[in-house]
């Protein structure tokens, strides 16, 4: 295993195996054919494991178990699916300190960062556990005589899962617990990134009484694992966290066979700077938005659009701010490297393209190769002035510590500016005017807006999606996700009074 980065000790207990495994059935099994792949540290190069390389037979296996547990586990009252749900979320938060360490050794970010995570993690098992004493359905009027009608909810059967590793314990806990507390059961396509992680989840939630094959958990490259996954017609419900292009290939193959798709893919969120904004905090929410978790948020905020009366003294700010910025694995850093190898060498094309096309890199835009920095993927934040709205770099998501600054002169060249993206995640502006606040909150095409904060964030208890190419209109998490998970069943009794 490599050293542990950050505030987490080297000398720590080994957390995860060096070979890891699928888990199918609650067992662990190796690929059928043996082999493996690497994943490797973005802060070092060091291999942190190897894990199973899963292909078709893999996840027939996995499916198969998944099918086999299904009907038990529909068959569970919702309470008492919630109760093992539960157990699961108190034994994820008992283990904290274990899963922070394995994300923040496959991620590369500070281990504060991946406890802050974990716990939020923990948030969204409780909130779904509880959802199994609120899985509503309806009673309602027929418009016949002695006729009653009522809605519940039923399961829709086996729910592929597929996620991404810039959070990758909270992507987990986002599909796997409201998939589960529906009835469904699950297979998981754990990201390639970061393997541990899935696999210590795998391993809490057996040990605190989930029953065998309710969650099956794959390791495994997505042409490989994940493709025949989605194309396997006794996977009900698919749902995807990832890039646009990817996305687009699940929802052609899966919607061959009609199955339920949720999407939740990029973002080229902006973050409107007013001419009356405190700039002092628009400041500190611009470079949490653009660079928290090395920029690797779908939600990040990647384009900061700023009114000419206070554009230059806002940019003095920043640059003075981002030039502060500490980049590596620990506690005290502001942010760690990306999480692989292709995703720093697609930044440094995309802002070398930037600067072909007339753009200024003010700050950044370079791999840091000093000591502790040289042997990982960490890329100095970046800000480029100058790009035009149809350059790439104004268009395209990509992932990374980079942002965009352009001027405009006002709110509706803003607003317009705002909504000229593919994309429709998130969006914030700052302002001091309550009526600059709420048209912009009713104009902007983005699935989340806040106010005076940053582009990003959730709640266990809020629903989260975006519209154009953000995603396909389904919401997780919140209640919202129930409805991804479930199918609606009318019912109707009729009633015979003189037979009473």
């Amino acid at each position: 295993m490599a050293g542990l980065p950050g505030s987490a000790k080297a000398a720590a207990p080994r957390l995860f195996p060096d070979r890891v495994a699928n888990w199918i059935g609650g067992d662990e099994r190796s690929a059928y054919s043996g082999d493996v792949f690497e994943k490797i540290s973005p802060h070092d190069g060091s291999v942190v494991c190897r894990a199973a390389r899963s292909r078709d037979l893999d996840v027939e296996a996995a499916v198969t178990a998944a099918s086999v547990a299904q009907a038990a586990w529909a068959q569970m009252p919702a309470v008492q699916r919630g109760d093992i749900l539960h157990a699961i979320a108190m034994a994820l938060k008992a283990r904290a300190d274990d899963m922070a360490q394995v994300v923040s050794i496959e991620t590369g970010k500070s281990f504060k960062d991946a406890f802050g995570e974990t716990k939020g993690a923990v948030q969204q098992g409780l909130f779904m556990a509880g959802e199994g004493m609120r899985l509503y359905g309806r009673t309602t009027t027929s418009g016949a005589s002695n006729k009653q009608a009522s809605v519940v909810r039923a399961p829709l059967g086996i729910a592929g899962l597929i996620i991404a590793a810039n959070t990758p314990i909270a992507n987990v806990a986002w599909k796997v617990f409201p998939a589960l507390i529906c009835g469904n059961t699950a297979v998981l396509k754990a990201s390639e990134d970061a393997p541990a992680t899935a696999w210590l989840f795998g391993q809490i939630a057996r040990d605190a009484g989930l029953p065998a094959g309710v969650l099956n958990i794959l390791q495994g490259l997505g042409a490989e694992a994940g493709r025949p996954l989605v194309a396997d017609p006794r996977v009900a419900v698919l749902s995807f966290t990832g890039s646009t292009g990817v996305g687009r290939e699940i929802a052609r193959i899966g919607g061959e066979r009609l199955a339920k798709i949720s999407l939740e893919l990029g973002g080229k969120n902006p973050l409107v700077v007013c001419d009356d904004a405190d700039l002092d905090q628009a400041v500190e929410w611009t470079l949490l938005s653009a660079f928290s978790n090395a920029g690797q948020r779908c939600a990040s905020g990647s384009r900061i659009i700023v009114f000419d009366a206070v554009y230059d003294a806002f940019r003095e700010k920043l640059l003075e701010r981002t030039k502060r910025l500490k980049v590596g694995p620990a506690d005290d850093d502001d942010f760690g490297p990306v999480i692989n190898e292709r995703q720093i060498t697609n930044m440094l094309v995309a802002i070398g393209k930037a600067r072909e096309s007339g753009a200024s890199v003010i700050v950044g835009g370079t791999r840091l190769t000093d000591h502790g920095h040289a042997r990982g993927c960490y890329l100095a934040p970046t800000i480029v002035e100058g790009a035009k709205v149809d350059d790439e770099i104004s268009l395209k998501e990509l992932f990374g510590p980079v942002a965009s600054l352009y001027r405009v002169g006002g709110f509706d060249e803003a607003i317009a500016l705002a909504n000229n993206s593919p994309y429709g995640l998130t969006a914030c502006i700052h302002t001091r005017s309550l009526d600059r606040a709420a048209e912009f909150i009713r104009r902007v095409e983005a699935g989340t807006v806040s106010v005076n904060a940053g582009t990003y964030g959730s709640e266990p208890h809020m629903p989260f999606g975006g519209v154009k190419q953000s995603g396909n209109g389904s919401r997780e998490p919140g209640p919202e996700a129930i409805d991804f998970y479930s199918n609606l069943k009318n019912v109707y009794v009729t009633v015979t009074p003189g037979r009473v």
